[in-house]
């Protein structure tokens, strides 16, 4: 068996796996879940208790999934970003003259 430059059989070779994200911005059905949970909750202690729940849990996926702690940062703040838009739609809608039927 032919041996490469570094001393490896040709192969036994591996590329690098790369991890590629799904992006948390993209997690509509999450997103809007927990924002509708979020609303739901009774008191700010409640929403915050809940809030850090969500953090861990979505934290221990992306690190068993092998995700960089910077990208993990960047796919959290993506993703409670997106959170807080929907708690504005939700909470916009619900306001309206006529209140969610339209």
């Amino acid at each position: 068996m032919k041996r490469e430059a570094d001393g490896t059989p040709l192969f036994a070779w591996q590329p690098v796996a790369k991890v590629i994200v799904f992006p948390m911005i993209k997690r509509v059905g999450k997103i809007r879940t927990t924002a509708a949970n979020m609303l739901a909750k009774s008191t700010d202690r409640h929403a915050e208790f809940y809030r850090d729940q969500v953090t861990t849990a979505l934290l221990k996926q992306m690190a068993k999934a092998g995700i960089l702690e910077a990208e993990q940062d960047e796919q959290l703040g993506a993703f409670w970003s997106a959170v807080q838009v929907e708690i504005i739609r939700l909470a916009y809608r619900g306001s309206q003259p006529g209140g969610t039927a339209a």
